[in-house]
């Protein structure tokens, strides 16, 4: 499975990696912000997205947004330290599928992405 890690940090990409380690044999991606992630979407085709809410030039929330005008399919969970209702309905009603709160544990990360992977989430019609 293809994987596009989005995070301005390298260690929290390096995190994310070890974290989905266990989960099988997966070709990851990583850029490193909503900008560099929309180049990397079109020449890798991910099958799944991690992506961080906080970035510089284009954060998670924009990115997304950006994703589901043209890709409604592919499963995005969304990593924030926001842990507010009102946050985590704008990122759904932004079109994520998931959304994980920092800091994590690796087995709630790869529980977000298996919950993620089984079902689509509930998005608007164009």
């Amino acid at each position: 499975m293809r994987v596009l890690l989005i995070d301005d940090s390298k260690s929290m990409r390096a995190i994310m990696r070890a974290a989905l380690q266990p989960m099988g044999k997966l070709d990851i991606v990583e850029a490193h912000d909503g900008v560099d992630a929309t180049s990397k979407v079109i020449a890798c085709k991910p099958q799944l997205i991690l992506c961080d809410s906080d970035m510089p030039k284009m954060n998670g929330l924009d990115f997304v947004r950006a994703l589901r005008q043209t890709d409604r399919n592919t499963p995005v969970v969304l990593i924030s330290t926001k842990s507010d209702r009102a946050s985590v309905v704008e990122a759904v009603e932004a079109g994520v599928n998931n959304y994980v709160v920092k800091p994590f544990t690796p087995d709630l990360l790869r529980q977000r992405v298996k919950d993620a992977l089984a079902k689509p989430a509930a998005r608007k019609a164009a």
